[in-house]
């Protein structure tokens, strides 16, 4: 699929670009795969929510049949696992279409601007935030191990902001991962209790709270500060 930066934010799941008669094989099935993917982005992120779907509703809701949901899925479990990569490839997008014109900013600004466009990415439409934050949690092994290895993705690119700062001699250095670990683990926690309520706040407040959390981690003094 191609999913252009528009369609990311708007929150639509787009096939390739193709006419809309006369259709190849190969177009007609991407039309079909997008159809269940936005009835899954419905059912899951809006409601009920994965564990209260069934394929039936899937299939009603994309208005196809349950034989043409197992030419693309072989279980329900398999189009939560494609959401949850596709919710986590928009938020990534939001931050690297950024990240080339922060790179001459201080740290404090650059990691400002690249955590709000993560933020944007992932919160910008509910649907991605709760199947990110809520709907993934404890469905299996399998996508218990896709849930952490994008986590460790998160880690590992925020791990490389701060070295690069570092190298530039604009914070000290230090070994940054249990700080990326610690801050990625806030976003999961918040994100989620936020999403299921259990936090009353506006989208804005969990995002500034969030950000004076890395923030006041980078501007801790150096242990072996001057005087």
């Amino acid at each position: 699929m191609h999913h252009g930066a528009e369609d990311a934010v708007a929150g639509r799941i787009t096939p390739a670009a193709g006419r809309y008669g006369g259709r190849s094989a190969e177009e007609r099935q991407a039309e079909r795969r997008r159809r269940f993917l936005e009835a899954g982005l419905d059912l899951f992120g809006g409601g009920p929510g994965y564990r209260a779907t069934r394929i039936t509703d899937v299939c009603r809701a994309a208005g196809l049949s349950s034989r043409q949901f197992y030419e693309e899925f072989h279980t329900l479990e398999d189009l939560l696992a494609e959401l949850h990569l596709y919710v986590n490839d928009v938020a990534q997008r939001s931050v690297l279409a950024v990240l080339p014109q922060v790179r001459h900013l201080e740290p404090i600004d650059r990691c400002t601007r690249l955590f709000r466009a993560y933020a944007a990415g992932a919160t910008a439409d509910p649907r991605h935030t709760r199947i990110a934050f809520v709907e993934i949690i404890g469905v299996s092994p399998r996508l218990d191990r896709q849930r952490l290895d994008r986590r460790a993705r998160w880690i590992d690119f925020l791990c490389e902001q701060l070295d690069d700062a570092a190298g530039r001699g604009e914070i000290p250095p230090r070994d940054f991962r249990i700080t990326a670990a610690a801050f990625i683990g806030a976003i999961n926690g918040l994100m989620h209790d936020w999403a299921v309520g259990w936090v009353d706040a506006t989208r804005d407040q969990i995002v500034d709270e969030l950000l004076l959390m890395l923030l006041g981690r980078l501007q801790v003094p150096d242990e072996e500060g001057e005087g």
